[in-house]
């Protein structure tokens, strides 16, 4: 059976000559990266849409610990009904080379029953790294970006996702994540996309910039460089070196297939062997219409729903498609489009171009 892919965009990567690119946009610095956070706090000031403490136990023991260090007791075997508190999980990055005293933004999710936490406030939270230690601390006001919407008859209005937001700038960075931006004799260039030949333009074209013997690449990522051992050196070789233009490989042939969208991404790499397709369309519908049986006056009978079914067999006239040796994409799109099949029958014809070993490029379906 031959399954159309409905409402189907067909998105071609036409060969355009590779343009150059800098060395900042292909690749990275080996451990210049961001740490991730992440803590636990309160949010309070909610209007009524907290947690409720039968179903979130742990949001009444949080704020009786808060109350505590704050000098506050409570007294045994009282538990507060705490509408207006929610329990929240804070996350956020350190981003590299953060110093003390700097804000980051963090981001404030519900972790209890909390239908909303619009209008609340974050309360003074230590955020922690993979080490255990504290790297900042975050507190202020949520920013949501949905909207939640109850009725006591149980309906509900829901935009977006309410119990969840941002605080920006919410978090004040306490320590320093140690670097080793200078521990090694080589900065180490690691690119985004592997490839052997965006390697190897790499490293010829840091030579032909800055001297030979300065850049070797060691594998498809990574690109080692020799760089000054002084700091300040060292930045302004990095600035001079990001801005460097290389150009970059080009990309493996793929046909990329989603399932779900009906979208269909062709590189422009894509060749295909000699080759004869030929495709039709067989198309089968059933239908179902139930007709009221009624009993003849007097007759004692019963009205009963007696089924109608339909079916209906079409096939369409089969289209044959002949390809060339080396036939490029805009040769394949043209060949479909002259005969007026859709885009869902260039699906089936790569489908079966790669079943027979003629289909020059990965095939992936998503």
């Amino acid at each position: 059976m031959i399954r159309k892919i409905s409402l189907l965009t067909l998105l071609l990567a036409l060969a355009l000559p590779a343009q150059a690119e800098r060395v900042k946009d292909l690749a990275s610095v080996a451990g210049v990266r961001g740490n991730p956070l992440v803590g636990y706090g309160l949010v309070v000031g909610l209007d009524g849409s907290g947690d409720q403490t039968t179903q979130a136990p742990f949001t009444v023991q949080s704020l009786k610990a808060m109350l505590a260090q704050l000098g506050v007791t409570i007294p045994p075997g009282v538990n507060p009904q705490l509408k207006n508190v929610a329990a929240v999980a804070i996350h956020a990055e350190l981003p590299a080379f953060a110093k003390p005293g700097q804000a980051i933004d963090v981001t404030v999710s519900s972790i209890g029953n909390a239908g909303s936490l619009r209008g609340g406030a974050l309360l003074m939270t230590p955020l922690k790294g993979a080490d255990g230690q504290v790297y900042a601390v975050a507190q202020g006001n949520v920013v949501v970006g949905g909207l939640g919407i109850s009725a006591k008859d149980g309906s509900r209005v829901s935009v977006n996702i309410p119990s969840s937001g941002r605080i920006p700038n919410g978090a004040m960075v306490e320590r320093a994540v140690p670097g080793s931006f200078t521990a090694s004799p080589d900065i180490r260039l690691n690119l985004h996309v592997p490839d052997f030949t965006t390697a190897t333009r790499l490293a010829e074209g840091i030579n032909a910039a800055l001297g030979g013997g300065v850049a070797a690449a060691q594998d498809p990522v990574t690109v080692a460089v020799r760089a000054p051992a002084d700091s300040n050196s060292r930045v302004a070789f990095l600035s001079m070196l990001e801005n460097i233009e290389v150009q970059p490989g080009d990309a493996p042939a793929r046909v990329i297939v989603n399932s779900r969208t009906g979208t269909v991404v062709i590189g422009s790499g894509v060749r295909v062997l000699p080759a004869a397709v030929a495709h039709g369309s067989l198309s089968v519908t059933i239908s179902e219409k139930p007709r009221v049986s009624q009993p003849a006056p007097f007759s004692k009978g019963e009205t009963v729903v007696v089924p109608d079914s339909a079916i209906e067999v079409t096939q369409d006239g089969g289209r044959m498609f002949k390809f060339d040796a080396g036939v490029s994409l805009d040769d394949i799109v043209r060949a479909v489009n002259q005969v007026g099949a859709a885009p869902g029958d260039l699906v089936a014809i790569l489908e079966a171009l790669k079943e027979a070993g003629a289909l020059r490029a990965e095939l992936v379906i998503i």
